[in-house]
């Protein structure tokens, strides 16, 4: 039942996105797409609540408890970002906005920008982590919460391999592509001749 929430719930999030941004930009209802907008979280309280449930109901902890609580921390660590990202796309092109600037490309630009995102990620796992601890001390039960732990290991993992890629950009920064010298003008290439002879 976690998973097919956590499906559901994914689902639900992008409804509720199209369906607010819809109503944002096309119907020219901004509140309303506000409010559609804003309740994305509930989501997220909604899986959070039936996990509860379904552990004090005396299921075993799992590696679905376990998903539940990384897809919760994905959702506080990048979902604003996310969101953000695709309101500043939908605004663009459906209300005639300008262009959303994309991520820097070249340098120490690159490398902070990446900083930036770890953040989001070090704040997922750190929620997630959160709630897989708090759903341990719920169970109260070393023999049955092994698996819990196990994922609280995974979250760490991915944000370690996140910062290691993004301190990279850090470390061996990309460079922008030398430009080439713009071409002579016509005017240019007489002068320069004028000045030969």
């Amino acid at each position: 039942m976690i998973v097919t929430l956590i499906i559901a719930c994914e689902i639900g999030f992008w409804v509720l996105l199209s369906a607010g941004l819809a109503f944002r930009y096309l119907l020219r209802m901004p509140r309303t797409g506000m409010a559609l907008l804003l309740c994305e979280p509930l989501l997220e309280v909604v899986l959070l609540v039936v996990t509860a449930l379904d552990l004090k109901n005396g299921a075993d902890p799992s590696g679905k408890h376990g998903l539940a609580a990384l897809y919760i921390g994905y959702t506080v660590g990048h979902g604003h970002r996310t969101v953000k990202w695709l309101d500043g796309h939908a605004a663009h092109r459906l209300a005639g906005a300008p262009r959303p600037a994309g991520p820097p490309r070249y340098g120490m630009a690159r490398a902070l920008h990446e900083g930036k995102v770890w953040l989001g990620t070090l704040l997922a796992a750190a929620v997630a982590t959160g709630l897989l601890q708090i759903a341990m001390w719920y169970v109260d039960d070393p023999s049955r919460t092994g698996s819990l732990e196990s994922w609280q290991s995974v979250a760490w993992r991915a944000a370690g391999i996140h910062g290691l890629i993004a301190l990279s950009y850090a470390i061996w920064p990309k460079k922008a592509p030398a430009t080439a010298p713009p071409a002579p003008s016509a005017k240019h290439l007489r002068a320069e001749e004028d000045a030969r002879r």
